[in-house]
């Protein structure tokens, strides 16, 4: 049988997304990352293959609150990363969804973070 597995699968949707944008230091890439415990995001310049800003649901501030990888968790982390990154002088971001569908989590990080004065 000829099947391909999962992880194949968002592998190849994760280059398709890739190709098509690309962060710089005036406009970084954003990547989200949800795992089944913790979210990660971070906020990358493709040019000089360098991250401009991170922030995961480890980190001890956000330990403090037990943020989970759900829809709550996704929607404080966003407000949380923009506030973050507007320090770190980014006011533009091109959003990378790192492979998942945009909706639930995914959609919800990306309100939060906009509500937070990024703009997308």
């Amino acid at each position: 049988m000829n099947t391909i597995h999962k992880s194949k699968l968002l592998q190849r949707r994760r280059w398709r997304i890739r190709k098509k944008i690309n962060g710089t230091a005036l406009r970084p890439r954003l990547t989200v990352k949800f795992t089944g415990k913790h979210i990660y995001a971070q906020a990358v310049d493709d040019d000089n293959a360098v991250t401009l800003a991170f922030l995961s649901s480890l980190d001890a501030e956000l330990r403090k609150k037990k943020i989970a990888a759900n829809v709550a968790g996704a929607k404080e982390l966003g407000s949380a990363f923009a506030e973050k990154a507007k320090a770190a002088g980014i006011a533009s971001v091109v959003f990378d969804r790192n492979g998942a569908l945009y909706h639930g989590k995914v959609k919800q990080f990306a309100d939060a973070a906009r509500e937070g004065g990024l703009q997308f």
